[in-house]
């Protein structure tokens, strides 16, 4: 009977799915990392690994599972977590969980450029606090998002959601950069494929959308952040180091772009010193993709990637290792 390991409580679905087969399943009984001792214990002897982006998978993880491990399933789209040289080595496939969250943390990108500009956080800290005295034509006055222009830095899956949102909600100007220009989805939109620079001195609103790669770690630094508007807001769901997290507190603290909404950060769980003190950022705790919806879409998908390496199928969203 294959034995399956969960690293840490998951949506029940991605469960039942397994056990439906007739699999042995054991998850992790805690709501958090593992311990790292604990994780290469637990998972010795076991034929599938369902990860979370909080474990590392490397060769010594995998060769303490043993030589039977095929499959380990992420329960995230990034991999960035996952050592691909080592899995390949030891013929383990990796699989992620894509397309199920992308409306999700489209969603949760607009709801963080929304509340950003409008200033909604402020707002009902300004309340709670008792400061309310009545309306006033100057009070905590935000800026619109309809008929402004909006950067979009990947156009991936869930980036090319934004823009829609933006295109068809808000009546927006895009321009966005990403590896290669997409001149259909420029005729469908009216996006504008320009240079990163150029982007970031023209858009009043930045979104995130490029996956994690040592040529995108600190894609946006001092001198980036320096070129865009002193009006302008930066917004990040993708992956916390991508952005130059000091170099972001420094610029929103010298008022050198207007405002950020981030959902990712640099050195997680931990925040660079400085960005929770300020008024014009938003911070969520990594939740974009979190609804009841899309988290058990995610659990089920993981699920079927394990059954499938199990049967000796290839797993539905493999992820390709060079």
């Amino acid at each position: 009977m294959p034995k399956i390991f969960i690293t840490r409580q998951i949506p029940e679905a991605g469960i039942k799915v397994l056990t439906a087969k007739g699999y042995e399943v054991e998850v992790a009984p805690q709501d958090g990392a593992m311990d790292r001792a604990e994780l290469l214990k637990s998972v010795k002897g076991v034929d599938a690994i369902l990860a979370l982006l909080t474990d590392k998978v490397d060769g010594e993880l995998l060769d303490a599972a043993g030589r039977q491990l095929k499959i380990v399933a992420n329960y995230a789209v990034g991999y960035d977590n996952i050592d691909l040289a080592a899995a390949k080595e030891r013929n383990v496939f990796i699989s992620n969980t894509p397309e199920v969250l992308s409306e999700t943390v489209a969603e949760h990108t607009f709801a963080l450029m929304l509340a950003i500009a409008h200033r909604v956080v402020e707002s009902d800290t300004f309340m709670r606090g008792g400061k309310y005295k009545g309306w006033g034509p100057m009070l905590l006055l935000g800026r619109d998002l309809s008929h402004k222009t909006l950067g979009v830095v990947g156009l991936g899956r869930i980036g090319s959601l934004v823009v829609k949102h933006a295109v068809k909600g808000f009546d927006m100007q895009v321009l966005y950069y990403d590896v290669k220009p997409n001149p259909a989805f420029e005729a469908e939109y009216g996006a504008r494929y320009v240079p990163l620079p150029e982007l970031l001195r023209n858009a009043d609103f930045v979104s995130i959308h490029v996956p994690l790669l040592p040529t995108t770690k600190h894609l946006i630094g001092a001198g980036e952040l320096a070129t865009m508007k002193n009006s302008a807001y930066l917004v990040n769901t993708s992956r916390g180091p991508i952005v130059d997290e000091k170099a972001l507190v420094e610029a929103l603290q010298d008022n050198v772009i207007a405002g950020a909404a981030i959902d990712v950060f640099e050195n997680e769980p931990k925040m660079a010193p400085g960005l929770s003190k300020l008024d014009n950022v938003i911070i969520t705790p990594h939740i974009a993709s979190a609804t009841i919806e899309t988290r058990a879409k995610m659990a089920q998908l993981a699920a079927e990637n394990i059954i499938a390496a199990l049967e000796g199928k290839t797993p539905p969203t493999l992820v390709q290792m060079k």
